[in-house]
C-alpha cells in the first residue's frame, strides 16, 4: 500500500492524468497521460496486464517499452531434394541469437517502471517541451542563454561605471567643501584680526539695536 500511495504522490507532482476507461480498468489496463506534448499531442503510456509497458501514442501501433535481453533460438535446417519437390530435415539445427522484451508481472512494478522511463526519456531528455506544446531546441536554448548572460554582464558592467563615476563626483564634492572650509577659517582669522574683535561676538547695530551675526 505504501508503494500505491507513493506512486500517486509522483503522478501528481509530474503532473500525470490517470485517462484509464472503464473497460480497460476492467482488462488490467492502465493508461496515463504525461503533460508533454511530442508531435502535436499529449504522450500517453499503458501498463497492461500481459506484463507490458507501451507508449500508445506517436505510432501506428502501441510501442513496447519494456527492456530487452538476448534470446536464442534453435531452428531446423531444411533442405530440398534434388528434385525440389519436398523438403526435408538434415538433421542440424541453425542458432539464432536475438532479443526479446523481459516482462514485468506485478502491476505496481510496471507503474514504477513507467515513472522511472518518463522521467529519463520524456521529462529529462524533453525537459523543454511543456504543457502548451512550445518546443526550444537546444542550440536555441543554449544561444538565448548566452545572449542573457551577456545582457547581463553589459548591465552590470553599466552599473559598475555609474558606481564609479559617483565616487569621482563625491571625491570632488569633499574636495570642494574642504576648500570652502579653508577660505572660511582663513576669512574667520583674518575677521578675528580686526577691530570687530572676535569672529565669535561680531554683530551689526541697526536702528539702535544692536544684533548678534555669529
Amino acid at each position: 500500500m505504501l508503494r500505491e500511495s507513493k506512486i500517486v504522490e509522483q503522478m501528481e507532482l509530474l503532473g500525470i492524468k490517470d485517462i484509464t476507461t472503464i473497460r480497460q480498468t476492467r482488462n488490467g489496463t492502465v493508461i496515463w497521460q504525461l503533460p508533454i506534448k511530442m508531435y502535436g499531442q499529449y504522450i500517453e503510456v499503458g501498463s497492461f496486464k500481459s506484463g507490458y509497458v507501451r507508449r500508445m501514442n506517436g505510432g501506428y501501433t502501441p510501442y513496447q517499452l519494456n527492456k530487452c535481453e538476448p534470446h536464442v533460438e534453435f531452428h531446423k535446417e531444411w533442405r530440398w531434394n534434388s528434385q525440389a519437390s519436398e523438403q526435408y530435415f538434415t538433421g542440424k539445427y541453425n542458432k539464432f541469437v536475438g532479443k526479446r522484451r523481459i516482462k514485468i508481472d506485478k502491476e505496481v512494478d510496471r507503474l514504477e517502471y513507467l515513472i522511472s522511463y518518463c522521467l529519463k526519456n520524456y521529462y529529462i531528455k524533453q525537459a523543454n517541451q511543456v504543457e502548451d506544446g512550445k518546443f526550444v531546441t537546444k542550440w536555441r536554448h543554449e544561444y538565448e542563454m548566452k545572449n542573457k548572460g551577456n545582457k547581463l554582464q553589459d548591465e552590470n558592467s553599466d552599473l559598475y561605471k555609474e558606481i564609479e563615476d559617483l565616487q569621482i563626483y563625491q571625491t570632488k564634492l569633499l574636495k570642494k567643501v574642504d576648500k570652502y572650509k579653508n577660505r572660511y577659517e582663513e576669512t574667520a582669522m583674518e575677521l578675528s584680526d580686526t577691530k570687530c574683535g572676535p569672529l565669535d561676538n561680531l554683530s551689526v547695530t541697526v536702528n539702535g539695536e544692536r544684533y548678534k551675526i555669529i
